[in-house]
Parts: C-alpha cells; structure tokens; sequence
C-alpha cells in the first residue's frame, strides 16, 4: 500500500496562490509531486545494497520551478514535443502559436501545462491534478479539460492522463522528468545500458521536425539491444538522442524501454500505451543550473523518456491521429517500473 502525505511547497509569486507538494511512499519507492505544473520534484530508489537515492533532477525549491529551466519533472501540454512554425490546420482554420524554440512551437508554448498552478485531489494511493485550459490558451482551438493522475503501485509510478475537448484540437501529454539512476547529483550518464523496443525512428531536419520514419536497423538508433550510452554515443560520434522512437501502435500497455544502471543495480522499465517515446539525453544541459543539495547538472547528465504522440503530428497525415474531438476522451497511461538487478 502506498501513502499520502501533503504540505506547502511554496507561494507564487504576486498572490499566485499557493503550491502544495505531494508526497507518495510505498515500501520501494517515495516520489514527490507539486501542483505547480504536475511536477514530479524528487523520487527515491534503492539499490541493490538498500541505500535509497533520489533519481531525478529538479530543485528543493520552488524559485527553481519558477526560472527558466529544461521543464524537469512537468508535465507537458497542450501538445509535447514541436508543432513545425507553430502553424497547424483543423477543418479548414488555420490556427498559429507562439514560436518559443524558433522556428517552431515546442511543448505547449510560451505558458504550456508546466507553467500553471493546477488542482489536486487526494487519492488512497495517489494524487489527481485537473484544469481547464481554456479556448485560445496559446492559440489552441476549444477548451479541454484535463485530469493527470499519479499513483504508486509498489516500485511502479502510474501516470493517467484524460481530456476532454469542447471542439477538435490537436492534444499529446507527457511527463518531462529526467532521470539518472546513480542519482541525481552524478555527472553523466554514460554508463547506463539502454534499451528501446522500437523497429523504426524519426529522422529529424536542423530544427528537429521529423522528415519521415525510417527502420533502425544498421543504424545508432537501433536500441533494441542494450547499449551502454556513453560508448554508443562515441561509437557513432554523436552529441545525444534527441529523437522519437516509434513503438507498436496499439492501445493496450506495451513494453516501451528498459534502462540498468550496473553499479547500483537500479533498472527502469517503462511501460505505456502511446505510440512513442522521444529519448532525450539532456544535450542542451550546461552545468549552469543549481539542483537540490547543490548539484549541477552538465550536459548528459539526465534521460528523458517521453511518452507520447509523434512530434508534429498535427502536420503529417501519415503520423498517428493527435485530434481530440468533441464527445471523445484522451485517456492514456505510463507505468514507470523500478526495480533492481
């Protein structure tokens, strides 16, 4: 059984109202969560010797959130990864939003689901945040309810995520957290072995729009196999993953990814219903932010899995439907698996 405490993280800003943490235990993991953009805040591990450590990047204070900062732990929304110049059609409308990472829109906009203050509900198990982006936030077409939900099973971390759209809009959520399994205070991660099940990626132009779907096979991309990342980068002479990786399209929970951390022995499996996952190896950290308990966090010092839609799929036919409708219902869930080995 996992419990449920809850407390005051910190206050917003200008009467912004107040950000609460949420802080869920079980007898293999802890896992804190804000209601400032569903933030995932801290989450504990233990390794094979018992010593728990707390695996994810972020910051002990709310200041940090507040920065701007590579949206470690939010959630993402109303649509992760890039939409191509932020233009896109529904119907026959053209609908244009804020270009933050020229040319394009990326993970929501200016103020994306990451950026607001959202509404908690306790849980037996968990915590439930909902929020009602309203028609036009960023430019999006209709109003969409949302409900993301955390529980905690175990060593496993459930994420639901539900919307509902007044009129048809392009919605794709995820969680950006960036994990390190020997903790987060650790200088790369070089030496975790990664393991993706995916027969095809995304190759993406210079300003990381996807051009088509191409097999992995012969490629750096074929992670079907464990790689251990610090040498697979070397091999092939990259900078880092920042890509999608295409899995089975079918609703039902499938195996996504698998990554070992041999020296602690801590394993993450991630298991989802969406149709990929984007495998981002924080090529864009610099050392220049401070993390809890005084840590920095260089360039390859944190992974992302992002489950979610592919990336401008709102643009590309032949991409897997991102339309929400009015009268259906977004529902889809990660299960983030800790264990060791």
């Amino acid at each position: 059984m996992a419990s449920v405490t809850r407390a005051v993280f910190g206050e917003l800003p200008s009467g912004g109202g107040t950000v609460e943490k949420f802080q869920l235990q079980s007898d293999l993991l802890r896992v804190d969560i804000i209601s400032w953009g569903c933030t995932i805040t801290a989450l504990e591990v233990k390794d094979r010797q018992g010593r728990a450590s707390d695996v994810v990047l972020g910051f002990a204070e709310l200041e940090g959130y507040l920065q701007k900062q590579p949206y470690f732990g939010a959630v993402i929304g109303r649509v992760a990864n890039r939409i191509a110049k932020g233009t896109f059609k529904v119907d026959g409308k053209e609908y244009h939003l804020a270009i933050n990472k020229e040319p394009n829109s990326l993970h929501g906009g200016v103020r994306g689901f990451d950026k607001v203050l959202w509404t908690p509900r306790v849980l037996s198990n968990g915590v439930q945040f909902s929020r009602i982006s309203p028609d036009g936030e960023e430019g999006y077409p209709g109003e969409l309810k949302v409900w993301v939900t955390y529980t905690l099973d175990g060593g496993e971390l459930i994420v639901n995520y539900r919307a509902q759209a007044s009129q048809a809009t392009p919605v794709n959520l995820t969680n950006h957290s960036y994990f390190n399994l020997a903790g987060q205070a650790s200088p790369n991660i070089n030496d975790h072995e990664v393991t993706i099940e995916a027969d095809t990626y995304l190759p993406v132009d210079e300003t990381l729009i996807p051009t088509e779907v191409a097999p992995v096979q012969g490629t750096a991309f074929d992670l079907r196999k464990p790689v251990e990342l610090g040498k697979h980068l070397q091999d092939f002479h990259l900078n880092g993953f920042d890509h999608n990786f295409c899995l089975k399209g079918s609703k039902e929970k499938h195996f996504c990814a698998r990554v070992h951390h041999a020296a602690s022995g801590r394993v993450l499996e991630v298991y989802t219903t969406q149709p990929g996952v984007q495998f981002y190896t924080g090529n864009f950290l610099d050392g220049t932010l401070k993390g809890k308990n005084g840590a920095v966090y260089p360039k390859h010092s944190g992974f992302c899995l992002e489950t979610q839609n592919w990336p401008d799929a709102v643009n590309q036919p032949r991409f897997p439907p991102v339309l929400l409708r009015p009268g259906e219902e977004y529902d889809h869930t990660t299960w983030f698996k800790f264990s060791v080995a």
